[in-house]
């Protein structure tokens, strides 16, 4: 069977990846010094805000893209409800 197509160079992967380290952006860092805590609760202040916002556009939708952004919507919560998990392991008295 011919292949119309030729194969890829051969190559390591990690000797790119070992050549050229990644170096985040600094445009948009988060103080080293915050504690768990509240960068959890940040975290789980954004994704309820995210999934409000989901559920509210998905009201003006119908069809497959209101049920693609429901399902969205979903996965924004149980992220949600994973932090909040975090913060209750955290601290477990409230």
């Amino acid at each position: 069977m011919f292949k119309p197509t030729p194969n890829p160079p051969e190559s390591d992967p990690t000797a790119t990846i070992m050549a050229t380290p990644h170096k985040p952006s600094t445009m948009f860092t988060i103080n080293p010094d915050i504690d768990t805590e509240t960068l959890l609760a940040h975290a789980c202040e954004s994704l309820a805000s995210a999934n409000v916002m989901a559920n509210d556009l998905a009201g003006f939708l119908e069809g497959t893209h209101r049920n693609t952004l429901l399902g969205i919507a979903q996965v924004i919560m149980l992220g949600e409800l994973a932090v909040n998990r975090a913060l209750d392991r955290l601290d477990p008295t409230e």
